[in-house]
Formats: C-alpha cells, sequence, structure tokens
C-alpha cells in the first residue's frame, strides 16, 4: 500500500471553512482522477508549537506508478487551486509512504 500524505496546519480563522471545502470538494475531486481508492483526515491531537489546527489528509493507492503520474498530471492544478482558496491561510508538505 502506498500512501500520499498531505500534511496541512489550518489558521484558526478558515478552519471550518477549510475542512469543508476538503470534504465537499478538493478531496471528491482528487479521488475522481481515479489515482487513489481511499483516503482519511486525521487532525493532530499533540499539536503545540503553531498557530491553528494541524491536519494530516492521506490518501491510498496499490501502486507507486499510480502516485507518480497523479503527481505529474493532476497535482498541480489542484495544488493551484487549494492556494488561490486559501492562498496563505495554510501551510502544508508533503511525504511518500508504504506500508511495510
Amino acid at each position: 500500500m502506498i500512501i500520499y500524505n498531505v500534511t496541512v496546519n489550518v489558521e484558526k480563522e478558515v478552519e471550518e471553512s477549510w475542512l469543508a471545502w476538503m470534504k465537499e470538494v478538493h478531496i471528491p475531486d482528487i479521488l475522481a482522477t481515479g489515482f487513489f481508492h481511499e483516503h482519511k483526515i486525521l487532525r493532530l491531537l499533540n499539536e503545540t508549537e503553531n498557530e491553528g489546527e494541524t491536519y494530516a489528509v492521506q490518501y491510498f493507492t496499490d501502486e507507486l506508478d499510480k502516485l507518480e503520474k497523479y503527481m505529474t498530471d493532476e497535482a498541480p492544478r489542484l495544488r493551484e487551486e487549494h492556494i488561490k482558496k486559501f492562498q496563505d491561510k495554510c501551510v502544508s508538505f508533503r511525504t511518500f509512504l508504504e506500508t511495510v
């Protein structure tokens, strides 16, 4: 199993609208690409240093090739939509994981 993990720190003032937009628009758009078959949204409980809340959004696929194709063909457009919507209210980083 390959996991595409996006960790996002979201400012409190946009947290509610960000979470709704993720669930209603962004995640369905990512899943509609066909590269992922499942997702999870997790909120960090032990966050103490940053302002806002930190979430991990995980997308699951069965092949590394699918993740690489998603990153090339779809991710730039979808990432740009996120940036336009929330500008400097979110900071994120991405990791690729493999279950062992």
